[in-house]
């Protein structure tokens, strides 16, 4: 039988335990080790990254960032399970069985892969800051730069499960072969030097002008002083005076109350002194009055007693009679209740049973049922299938027919042919105007020849009166709408011909 092992990890540590029962991971300080479960430990303690980065800023010009971060993983169980399932495995293809399932701390691999990983990181994140960046304001901007820095990176360490605990980017320094920090700080040292001295020249003229001021402010000061001095002198004599004129009224006011207070004491504890006599005559009394009671009430206690016990024995034989009663009535309703239980019981089977059957036969019913729906689908679909490759034998009939006669349009023609369609076709049309009666009309307005036209100015006037009437009539005669009556009256007819004018016409009717 295997034995469980009990783990407990150092204070600085966690037990990361994997295997049967535990979904992906369990982060715990102690715990019982399955057989079939494996347990490592995993250090949170911080580690510090000291890097010297060579980056180029917007204005392609290298520099050196001496970069300072303290990781570690995150105390907290959703970043530590994230740290012991993506950085405290083997990598650069280390053998996995190489070290043990209960070993003490993590591998040195282990360490030296997060180290990897947090460096590239750093690197990365902090070029591409860099690179937005010109090197005035990386140099004067040091908080700003130092914080988006720790923001960008801590972004893609969260990824990890691990936190930056401090962070510090030191001076700025100049990579090989260049000088441009060392301009800008003795540009800077220059400069404050210069302001440094204009510092001085501008303390000591204000020095001078300063101790001129304070001379006459002095003067000043002491002349007001001694005027206010006078005054407040005299206004503190007289307020002198009035604070003794105050003090003495007070004083009477206070032994006047004094003496006030003392006769009021006085009459209070006369007051009191007789209330306290008037209580003592109460309550002597009602200690008379309480003895006299009791005196009374101990007599009939006795009587009550006496009485009480004669009581009781007629209560005794009355209880014996009712509890013998009741007894007898309570097996009588046990009975009944017990032929009742027993025939609900009985009635409660048969409905058992007769509900089972109904169940069984139904449930036969149904299986029946289906058995006849799958084979009416299997039928169904059997025939579906047939149809199907019929069709499809037809299709390949169809298409080397379809070569025999030239293409699609020969077969296409020989169906037609076949199957009567132009047959067909021909006696819907012929029914389609069968009982129908048009009605043509066609009129000649007489010579609109080209001489005739050069020759009479007049024809195009005499031609539109003379086609307008037969135009009328012949209106009227298919629609039923006649002209306005003082617009021109109707053509006589002979025989369906217009006689009247100039130009002819004939109407046919069918």
């Amino acid at each position: 039988m295997a034995i469980p092992w009990y783990h407990i990890a150092e204070p600085s540590n966690y037990l990361v335990i994997t295997g049967a029962g535990i979904e992906t991971v369990r982060i715990t300080k102690k715990a019982w080790v399955k057989p079939w479960q494996k347990v490592q430990k995993i250090s949170v303690t911080p580690f510090d990254f000291s890097l010297d980065l060579q980056a180029m800023t917007q204005e392609k010009l290298m520099l050196i960032v001496p970069v300072v971060f303290t990781i570690g993983p995150e105390d907290k169980p959703e970043a530590l399970k994230k740290y012991a399932s993506l950085l405290t495995g083997q990598s650069d293809g280390a053998d996995p069985n190489a070290a043990t399932a209960t070993s003490v701390a993590e591998s040195t691999s282990s360490r030296n892969n997060v180290r990897r990983i947090v460096r590239g990181i750093i690197e990365g994140e902090t070029r591409v800051l860099v690179s937005t960046m010109t090197a005035e304001e990386v140099f004067t901007n040091r908080a700003l730069f130092k914080a988006n820095v720790t923001n960008n990176v801590q972004t893609e360490l969260s990824k990890f499960g691990l936190i930056i605990y401090n962070s510090n980017v030191k001076d700025l320094k100049d990579p090989p072969g260049s000088e441009y920090f060392s301009f800008l700080s003795r540009k800077a040292h220059e400069s404050a030097s210069s302001k440094a001295r204009i510092d001085a020249s501008e303390a000591r003229r204000r020095g001078e002008i300063g101790v001129q001021e304070n001379e006459g402010l002095t003067k000043q000061q002491i002349s007001k002083i001694e005027a206010d001095t006078a005054i407040l002198e005299t206004q503190r004599g007289k307020d002198k005076a009035a604070a003794q004129a105050s003090l003495a009224i007070k004083t009477a006011e206070l032994e006047a109350e004094v003496a006030l207070t003392k006769i009021r004491a006085k009459r209070a504890q006369e007051a009191r002194d007789a209330e306290l006599q008037k209580d003592v005559e109460i309550k002597r009394a009602e200690m008379e009055l309480e003895r006299l009671r009791a005196l009374d009430v101990t007599k009939a206690q006795i009587a009550k007693e006496s009485s009480g016990q004669n009581a009781d024995a007629s209560h005794y034989l009355a209880v014996r009679n009712a509890d013998a009663k009741l007894y007898t009535q309570e097996k009588a309703v046990e009975a009944a209740m017990f032929e009742a239980q027993k025939k609900a019981d009985n009635q409660h089977y048969a409905v058992i049973k007769a509900a089972e059957a109904a169940y069984i036969e139904s449930q036969k019913k149904a299986e029946a049922r289906f058995y006849q729906l799958t084979k009416e689908a299997e039928a169904a679909a059997t025939s579906k299938k047939l149809e199907a490759e019929a069709v499809t034998e037809m299709a390949k009939a169809y298409q080397e027919l379809a070569k025999a006669f030239g293409g699609s349009d020969g077969l296409l023609k020989y169906l037609m042919i076949e199957r009567g369609v132009y047959s067909d076709l021909a006696k819907q049309n012929a029914a389609a105007v069968q009982g129908l009666q048009p009605k043509i009309n066609v009129w000649n307005t007489g010579g609109s020849g080209e001489g005739s036209s050069a020759g009479d100015p007049m024809a195009p006037i005499r031609g539109l009166f003379t086609g307008l009437p037969p135009m009328l009539a012949a209106v009227h005669e298919q629609t039923g709408m006649a002209p306005p009556a003082w617009m021109m009256q109707m053509p006589n007819r002979e025989d369906g011909v217009l006689v009247k004018g100039k130009g002819t016409a004939v109407s046919a009717s069918n």
